[in-house]
């Protein structure tokens, strides 16, 4: 039985896919404008860091296919909601929604919409997603179950 999950190394471009400890593919990837910081607010074209989930798949994204990831996460949210950035209720509602393993809020001031998507991948680009070659992301969106767990490291 599988246990996959996937590894995104920002400093090195690259996703990885283990099953358990051992290590399946490794793919070149594409990043934000500003991808070096934790992601912080909505349009910063950082991207996110910490541990997520793949929460969809879409078979009709405008990047070929797209895998979305579970940000924010909850740490997300409660550095959202100690600087004032988001609502008690917006917190609450991310928070309920990590819980549940479902969407959290995509349109708060944290920013949202990160996913694993195809066009590209020769140079950084995305506005805070991964970007991969159209053949790869279909690769790994046929392999990869909605909630798949997704470490994003510096």
């Amino acid at each position: 039985m599988k246990n996959l999950h996937l590894v995104i190394r920002k400093k090195f471009r690259l996703l990885q896919i283990y099953n358990n400890e051992q290590l399946i593919k490794t793919y070149k990837v594409a990043l934000g404008f500003a991808p070096k910081e934790d992601k912080e607010i909505e349009g910063d074209g950082k991207m996110p860091e910490g541990e997520f989930y793949i929460f969809t798949k879409n078979e009709n994204s405008k990047f070929y296919l797209s895998l979305g990831i579970s940000y924010p996460n909850i740490e997300d949210a409660k550095r959202g909601l100690e600087k004032e950035i988001i609502t008690p209720k917006e917190y609450d509602a991310i928070v309920e929604a990590i819980r549940q393993n479902k969407m959290p809020p995509q349109k708060t001031k944290l920013g949202g919409e990160i996913y694993i998507h195809g066009n590209g991948s020769s140079s950084d680009w995305t506005h805070g997603c991964i970007a991969l070659k159209d053949e790869e992301i279909k690769e790994i969106f046929d392999e990869i179950p909605i909630g798949t767990k997704v470490k994003i490291l510096p």
